[in-house]
Formats: C-alpha cells, structure tokens, sequence
C-alpha cells in the first residue's frame, strides 16, 4: 500500500517538491556525505543503498521520499511520514493524522540563507492544504542542532517537549494549523 500523500505538493515560497526515484540516490548519496548533514542524520550511505532506501520507501505506505527544487534546481532532500506508522509513535501522543517531516538541505550553497525556514513553512503550509484532517506538522531534530531549532521555530513550529529517542536527544517541534501561512 503506498503512503497516503499526493505524489506532488504544490509548494508556495517558490518551491518545487517531487517524489525521489532510485535514479535520484546518487544526489541524495552526495548530500548525507555533506559534513553539516552527517551529524544529524548519520545516513552516509553508498549510492546502492540510498537506491534500495529509496525504492523501498516509495513502495510502502511509511514515508514519501522527496526531492525539493528551487529556481529549477534540487537543494534538498525530504521525507513526508504519517506518525502513526513510524516509530516516533512510541514516544509522544501523537493524533490519528499527524504528519511528520525530514529536512536536509543538501546544497551547501543554500546552508545558512534561510532557504530551510522557508521551506519548512512551505511544507507544512502544502500538508496542512493536502490533508484536512491533519491539525499538526511534527519533526523531531536532535536537540544539539541549533540552525534547524531556529528554522523550525522561525516556521511556526513550537517546541512540545524533550523525546528520548535510542539514537538521540530530540525537541519535537509542532506546527498547527492555527498558525498562519505566509
């Protein structure tokens, strides 16, 4: 069963999002070898294996792999996930259709311009459009990696407390649907 996502959101702040094939792992691949990725998602894996990851995401019903463009050009890799079927289930009270995010600007260009805070806006503003039902945006950053605590903040998500999670410190940040777009 696939996930229960659009194949493509339509992302304001003029970014592109699309599904990321196998055909795309060589990218991903470069990206997570980037020293201001490695640290936090410790997914610096050889190209086959982000081609498996990539495929097997694709063709179950966990996350949607993702890569975003921005002026025509990919920066960043994205995975969409319905909480309930991931395992950040096991340690928050998390509501039948929550949606969970992962966010790696991959362009080192791109680092450290603001590109993330918008795109995190952009993403919760196109799920929140996508999906009625879901009332909160969550993600889940190590606790010690202050530029996405401040893009995240800086997007309307709100800090709900520290998670304990078996590979590190987590802040779950969550973004309602109170907040408003821009």
């Amino acid at each position: 069963m696939r996930c229960e996502v659009a194949p493509v959101l339509h992302l304001d702040d003029g970014f592109d999002l699309r599904p990321a094939l196998a055909s795309d792992a060589g990218v991903v691949a470069q990206w997570m070898a980037q020293p201001h990725i490695v640290p936090w998602w410790e997914s610096d894996w050889p190209v086959e294996r982000w081609a498996r990851s990539l495929d097997e995401q694709a063709a179950g019903e966990h996350s949607v792999p993702c890569l975003v463009a921005a002026d025509g050009t990919d920066l960043g890799y994205v995975e969409l996930y319905r909480v309930r079927h991931d395992r950040l289930a096991e340690y928050y009270a998390w509501r039948e259709h929550d949606w969970g995010l992962h966010v790696a600007i991959g362009d080192v260009a791109q680092v450290g311009r603001g590109i993330g805070r918008r795109l995190l806006r952009a993403l919760a503003d196109a799920v929140l459009r996508a999906d009625p039902r879901c009332d909160r945006v969550v993600a889940e950053p190590d606790v010690r990696n202050t530029p996405s605590l401040r893009a995240f903040a800086a997007a309307g998500f709100e800090p709900a407390g520290e998670l304990q999670l078996p590979e590190k410190t987590a802040l779950l940040m969550v973004r309602t649907r109170t907040v408003e777009a821009s």
